[in-house]
């Protein structure tokens, strides 16, 4: 016979969004097989390998939508699940036992809250890592469907907005963060791009010195005011590496900017012309 705390909780839906993540997202549903009531995977329709498949050996129901951005994507999530409650878990990650049972004590009892705040620890090259902003991490993962919405405006590290207050578990969640070299590059370049992105939407300039502050505020900001240096060498590789991103962040704004001057001045040119 089953025990009550194996059995699945009807209020939680599981949601998760993925593409090419076959290597990852058979051990993510795992750790969630007995947790959730159903599990919903938004699968980016660019996906080519065996994700969805794999979803479906798991019972979630799987949707095959177009690539709408990261808050947007999980908007639509949202939309799709139908528990009262919805736990965001990426292919990457695994909800851990301790949290597994926090989660099922919780929402078995009156729960005041709208969502929940949950702790992660953040592996890089197999080293969970101790300081330099990955730890505690937390990330606003469990919430009410009906009070959370995410800002379509931020395109990257993009979190939900509440309406009602927000509580803090204990138990964690484990990121399998960066394995390769090359994961780790590509992975921050392409933030570095959408996060210029956002700025350049907000208008934010970028003046010559940003290109030297902007990186040494971000190291001194993770290797000695979070302990960075913690980590040790490899505290330290990452921390410079972020601080390098900040300078190609700043480079694809500047770039941005001026390509809208340019723009602009190309099109009173035309407006003369006529």
């Amino acid at each position: 016979m089953t025990s009550s705390r194996n059995e699945p909780i009807a209020a939680l839906s599981v949601a998760i969004i993925a593409c090419n993540e076959e290597r990852h997202i058979g051990d993510a549903l795992a750790s969630v097989a007995d947790l959730a009531g159903e599990i919903v995977a938004v699968i980016d329709d660019r996906s080519r390998d065996a994700t969805a498949t794999i979803c479906r050996n798991y019972g979630a129901r799987v949707y095959v939508e177009p690539w709408r951005g990261f808050p947007a994507q999980r908007n639509r999530a949202l939309d799709l699940c139908r528990g009262a409650w919805v736990l965001f878990l990426d292919a990457d990650e695994r909800v851990l036992p301790d949290l597994a049972d926090e989660i099922r004590a919780t929402l078995s009892g009156g729960v005041n809250m709208s969502g929940f705040w949950i702790p992660r620890y953040n592996l890089f090259f197999g080293q969970r890592l101790k300081g330099g902003g990955w730890y505690p991490d937390e990330q606003l993962r469990l919430m009410r469907r009906d009070c959370a919405r995410y800002d379509e405006a931020r395109l990257v590290h993009e979190f939900a907005a509440l309406d009602g207050p927000a509580g803090r578990m204990r138990g964690h969640l484990l990121h399998l963060n960066i394995e390769r070299l090359d994961e780790l590059w590509g992975k921050q370049r392409a933030y570095a791009i959408q996060e210029a992105q956002t700025l350049f939407l907000a208008g934010v300039p970028v003046r010559r010195r940003t290109f030297i502050s902007a990186p040494a505020r971000e190291f001194y900001r993770r290797f000695v005011t979070l302990r960075g240096y913690r980590d040790g060498v490899l505290g330290l590789f990452l921390c410079a590496t972020m601080a390098y991103f900040e300078i190609v962040k700043y480079a694809h704004l500047k770039g941005l900017a001026i390509l809208e001057k340019a723009d602009a001045k190309a099109q009173r040119r035309k407006g003369k012309g006529q």
